[in-house]
């Protein structure tokens, strides 16, 4: 019988420092698609948005189903939030966040670069 495999880390620790060394102590902002069960979309949506780190969450439709903007004061925040407090949402089957590297317009006002 063939040993199973330990668990992966979802993200290499090379990846990590290299996000921690660039973003280590600014904010980070952070598009996160959810995939879900069909049937608990609205639940999901409703907890997801309760978070405070959540800015926005909306239900489309695609690939996709729940897109949130969420902001951190620093990439540890991003990382435990995605990592440990977003798993705990019963009906979660697939994340995938995008880190925003530069917002050229947010809340409708363009931006100072």
């Amino acid at each position: 019988m063939e040993k199973p495999a330990a668990a992966q880390p979802p993200v290499s620790r090379a990846v990590e420092s290299a996000f921690t060394n660039v973003w280590g102590n600014e904010h980070v902002v952070a598009l996160i698609a959810l995939k879900v069960e069909t049937a608990e979309a609205d639940n999901v949506a409703i907890e997801v948005a309760k978070f405070a780190e959540v800015e926005d969450a909306f239900l489309v439709t695609g690939d996709t189903d729940i897109f949130l903007k969420a902001r951190f004061p620093h990439y540890e925040e991003l990382k435990e939030f995605v990592l440990r407090r977003l798993p705990s949402v019963r009906g979660i089957r697939e994340t995938k966040t995008l880190l925003v590297v530069t917002a050229y317009k947010e809340r409708g006002e363009a931006a100072r670069l």
